[in-house]
């Protein structure tokens, strides 16, 4: 299926999905420009896409495949693909593949994580057999035993291994513990989340021969969003043209940014999807222009609609869900989702400001105030944990370090300069 027309898929989703009928309904009838568009609000987005009824799919779920994307566990989020439109997304991704370093005849292990309806395991195979590159591909999986794995990738004298972040780390932590040596691994590639530099310093102390790089940019509900571009900084990309367009938008505006050096959102508008139409769509990331080649940027961290600490995927909404159903009596006015690093792990803290009244001294309250502080912070952090166990899993792993609460006054919560308007996610740490 080659890319459509944007003016094509515009029309296309606003006579076939409800979804993008209502929400373009206060438009011209031959609206036809990006810039002339609505940004997709995520929240409503995947309120109407609730299965089996979906609001934004143009046609019947007869022929696709599904897959789970982030949410919580009580409200799952599904993104499809036809057959036609996994072909194109696999064999775009596999193009972007040479620009990593892969080379013919590099033995692949694929250790990204397979089942219960996520995609990455898959998705990587599938690019790797796609690519314009021969390659021997090696279906290990992240949830693979590292006991075994560590033979597997011996043995079978793998050169390239592909995975998480995290994923990569607790390898070559047991590899260093092991004093197994992994001599044939030249190439490591990582996505999902940001790599850091202590994970880089741990990595090459695990694999010296070997250099990290970026796998490229994409997830399952955006598609397409970012190609690796050949250089020191993994964090640079460059769009799937013909297949996505990529948009960065002012973060109180959302006009869009064309300057270089000028971060905001990342906005995505998939054009070989029909089905499951992806135009406007946040792709939860923060960027900028970069200005070294046409359409190269920079991922700087999450936006507001989500966050990744770790392994795991967080929405804002998950929080403010937590915080309102443990918060019976209303004490709370305010939120971020800050998240730091520290001890070579993610770690995320809620931001509480209370309520006027409310007596805080820095993080503690004053008299009979602690323990009822205490108690609501144990409940917030229940319920947070309790939509997503992937967290408290991750905690029993090593992966990242336990939740925990701030206490701040409303008039500490940070602000955008700009708007007035509240920062809904700090992400505190340091980018290689």
């Amino acid at each position: 299926m080659s890319a459509q027309h944007l003016s094509d898929l515009i029309r296309f989703a606003r006579h076939n999905s409800p979804f993008y009928q209502d929400l373009y309904a206060s438009l011209p009838p031959h609206c036809d420009r990006l810039a002339d568009l609505p940004v997709v609000d995520q929240q409503a987005f995947w309120a109407a896409n609730a299965l089996p009824d979906s609001r934004v799919l143009t046609g019947p779920l007869s022929e696709a495949t599904l897959y789970k994307t982030g949410g919580t566990t009580g409200s799952p989020k599904f993104s499809v693909y036809t057959r036609d439109e996994w072909r194109t997304f696999v064999t775009a991704f596999g193009q972007g593949l040479v620009d990593t370093g892969l080379r013919p005849g590099h033995r692949v292990a694929d250790l990204f994580y397979a089942g219960e309806l996520y995609a990455s395991f898959l998705f990587v195979l599938d690019s790797l057999a796609h690519a314009p590159v021969d390659n021997v591909r090696l279906p290990i999986g992240g949830g693979a035993p590292l006991e075994s794995t560590i033979p597997t990738v011996r043995d079978l004298a793998a050169q390239v291994l592909a995975g998480t972040p995290t994923t990569l780390c607790r390898l070559a932590e047991h590899v260093m513990s092991s004093g197994v040596r992994l001599d044939a691994v030249e190439l490591l590639l990582f996505g999902g989340e940001a790599l850091f530099d202590d994970q880089r310093r741990l990595l090459a102390a695990a694999f010296p021969r070997a250099e990290a790089r970026s796998i490229g940019y994409a997830s399952v509900d955006a598609g397409l969003l970012g190609r690796p571009v050949p250089g020191s900084d993994a964090r640079v990309h460059r769009p799937f043209t013909p297949y996505s367009v990529v948009e960065i938008l002012d973060d109180s505006t959302d006009e869009p940014i064309t300057e270089p050096g000028r971060p905001g959102r990342v906005v995505v508008t998939s054009l070989f999807r029909r089905l499951m139409p992806i135009i406007r769509y946040p792709a939860g990331d923060r960027a900028e222009w970069t200005g070294t080649g046409p359409g190269h940027f920079r991922i700087l961290g999450r936006a507001e609609e989500g966050v990744r600490v770790g392994p795991v995927s967080l929405y804002t909404q998950d929080a403010q869900d937590a915080v309102a159903a443990a918060d019976t009596a209303g004490r709370v006015v305010g939120m971020q989702l800050v998240v730091r690093r520290w001890d070579g792990r993610d770690g995320l803290v809620l931001r509480l400001a209370t309520a006027p009244g409310d007596q805080v001294v820095g993080d503690h309250a004053v008299g009979d105030e602690t323990s009822g502080r205490e108690a609501l912070a144990k409940a917030v952090v229940a319920e947070l944990e309790s939509v997503r166990p992937l967290y408290p899993d991750s905690v029993r792993a090593g992966f990242v370090h336990p939740l925990s609460v701030e206490w701040a006054r409303h008039r500490d919560l940070v602000v955008n300069p700009r708007s007035g308007k509240l920062v809904r996610v700090l992400d505190e740490r340091p980018t290689a």
